[in-house]
């Protein structure tokens, strides 16, 4: 009997974890195909698109309602269609003066401080989300350049007073079309200047201090270059002179040279035909060019003049000589 009550007690033990088994699994089963609902079911907003990917292909919902997705298949991202905007120039939530973003320069070389708030909406949830992974910091970056190049196309006057609606007009245009080209998804809906006024004496000071660096950084420049300008022309100008000097030099060279050579066989030709005659006018001549400018009277062998230096051209003396000899 005691072991029929022992028997009893482990067959209750044992129906009961298994009684405590199937409701955990009930419970389980219960709360996954909760998950799966709610996963599955989602409510879209009037002012929100639901970009749903499958297998990796984005497609976008638009209409406001209760939603269904294929759980772990879908994925779904909720993009806002409202308005946003952001600032330029001034901290939004403290209003302080951000001075790298507002200080700008007009065509007349004044420093202005201008604020602009920026709005702008999402009209392509798709290209918002995958054609770049900033679209917001690319808008932004676009917005600081186009609004300091176009304050720097007007003067400071028409900045700070009347000409606030044609700079934001003209601003929105370049934006807008950049935005276009750019094909971010978003769209510019307005850019208003919120303040425009001169800066502070110290902000002012400290752009100029940074203007006069550049400005005698390009005027350094600009002499270096203008010196260089001025010292190559010279440089290559008397190099060519020397070249010039030097082949002028080897002209004249060659030139004597062959004025000696024809000399020479001039010299020659005359000393075949008169041997004894050349070879006394060739020692003359050396007399005459160690005396330059001494007059030598040389006496025969009868006391008379035979010879006074310096003596005549050879050109003439070889003339006179020809016709004694043919007396």
């Amino acid at each position: 009997m005691f072991e029929d009550t022992f028997e009893n007690f482990f067959d209750g033990l044992h129906a009961r974890k298994k009684l405590i088994l199937r409701i955990f699994l009930l419970l389980l089963g219960a709360l996954l195909a909760l998950s799966i609902a709610f996963g599955s079911f989602y409510q879209l907003q009037e002012d929100e698109y639901a970009v749903i990917t499958t297998f990796g292909k984005p497609s976008v919902v638009s209409t406001p309602g209760l939603k269904f997705k294929l759980p772990f298949i879908q994925q779904k991202t909720i993009v806002s269609k409202a308005t946003t905007g952001f600032s330029i120039g001034y901290d939004l939530g403290t209003d302080e003066t951000l001075e790298d973003e507002s200080v700008m320069i007009s065509v007349d070389f004044n420093f202005v401080d201008v604020d602009f708030y920026v709005e702008y909406r999402v009209t392509d949830p798709i290209k918002y989300l995958y054609n770049s992974r900033e679209p917001e910091e690319i808008l932004r970056m676009l917005c600081q350049s186009y609004i300091r190049d176009t304050i720097g196309l007007y003067e400071v006057d028409d900045v700070i007073t009347t000409g606030k609606t044609e700079i934001q007009a003209a601003i929105k245009e370049k934006i807008t079309k950049r935005l276009e080209q750019e094909d971010l998804g978003i769209a510019l809906v307005n850019i208003a200047m919120q303040d425009a006024v001169p800066p502070t004496v110290e902000v002012q000071q400290a752009f100029k201090q940074v203007e006069t660096a550049k400005q005698d950084a390009e005027t350094a420049i600009n002499n270096a270059n203008k010196y260089a300008n001025e010292v190559l022309p010279a440089a290559e100008a008397d190099a060519d002179e020397i070249l010039q000097q030097a082949e002028a030099y080897k002209e004249s060279r060659i030139a004597e040279a062959e004025g000696q050579a024809s000399r020479f066989s001039e010299l020659y030709a005359e000393y075949s035909k008169f041997p004894a005659i050349t070879k006394q006018r060739l020692f003359y001549e050396t007399i005459s060019d160690i005396f330059p400018e001494m007059k030598i009277v040389i006496l025969g062998k009868d006391g008379a003049v035979d010879t006074v230096l310096p003596l005549d051209d050879f050109a003439s003396f070889e003339t006179e000589s020809a016709a004694g000899e043919e007396n």
